[in-house]
């Protein structure tokens, strides 16, 4: 992962905000997903893009990293503004907005189709970075929206496919399951997915990996013999918004910087 860095003057070439917006917008295809916030672009920023920075969040350390990055547009899965808050511009929203308008920076956000993408969304890079053969798309989906993958890997056991997740993703993960139990039909959904657990346990799953746990799936994963891994919302997250930007930035001639910022979640 990339640390932020003050970046020097950029000698891509200017790009229309709506160039990359109509970019994003073909790949991802955000009218096809019903979703708890606005997708694409969230906040106005200058006409012309050069640099694009990625994250997993909107958050004003991503902000501020990307300010100094130099960055004309930042693309996140988590953004801004979603479904049933608090509409008032105070607190910690003002000082994102603040930063975000004061330097002319565009915000795009795409949440769920930026988990659903078949080879760049969270759940294919996830699965890419553990080495998990998936499923074609009209046989390895599940869920709501058919957000959930399933793939597999060679047969292992539920505590070595734990270790395998840990050490990838460099945190460490909560494991439900019998120990020395076979793992080899896989499901996956990155984030806060762990009601997807039922709908993994019926597509005969015999591991469910996400980024958390809900007290109800220890008591489901015990009872259906279906091994849970949780290993971190922010973790499983940290792979589709960095090979979206990789792509679009390539095909449009713009910078790009992936900026991580740490998250215990």
């Amino acid at each position: 992962m990339t640390s932020p860095t003050i970046s020097p003057l950029s000698t891509a070439p200017k790009v229309s905000r709506e160039a990359v917006l109509g970019a994003l917008d073909d790949l991802l295809q955000p009218a096809g997903f019903k979703d708890y916030g606005p997708n694409g672009l969230q906040v106005e920023g200058r006409p012309e893009v050069r640099k694009l920075v990625t994250g997993v969040t909107a958050s004003l350390a991503l902000i501020d990293a990307a300010i100094d990055a130099g960055a004309d547009a930042i693309l996140v899965h988590h953004g801004l503004f979603w479904r049933g808050q608090d509409g008032r511009v105070t607190g910690w929203m003002k000082q994102r907005l603040s930063r975000l308008l004061s330097h002319e920076i565009n915000l795009f956000a795409y949440h769920l189709p930026l988990d659903a993408h078949p080879t760049l969304g969270n759940n294919a890079q996830l699965a890419r970075v553990l080495d998990i053969d998936l499923l074609p798309p009209d046989q390895g989906r599940f869920g709501d929206q058919l957000l959930g993958f399933l793939g597999h890997r060679t047969a292992s056991t539920a505590q070595a496919l734990a270790d395998r997740v840990q050490a990838a993703l460099g945190r460490n993960v909560t494991l439900v399951a019998e120990p020395g139990r076979s793992v080899q039909r896989i499901a996956l959904c990155t984030g806060g997915a762990q009601s997807y657990f039922e709908a993994a346990i019926a597509a005969g799953a015999d591991v469910f990996i996400t980024g958390e746990i809900s007290e109800p799936q220890a008591h489901y994963a015990r009872e259906s013999g279906v091994a849970y891994i949780a290993c971190g919302h922010h973790a499983s997250e940290r792979y589709g918004a960095p090979a979206v930007g990789t792509l679009v930035a390539g095909r449009l001639g713009l910078e790009h910087q992936f900026i991580d910022i740490p998250n215990p979640a």
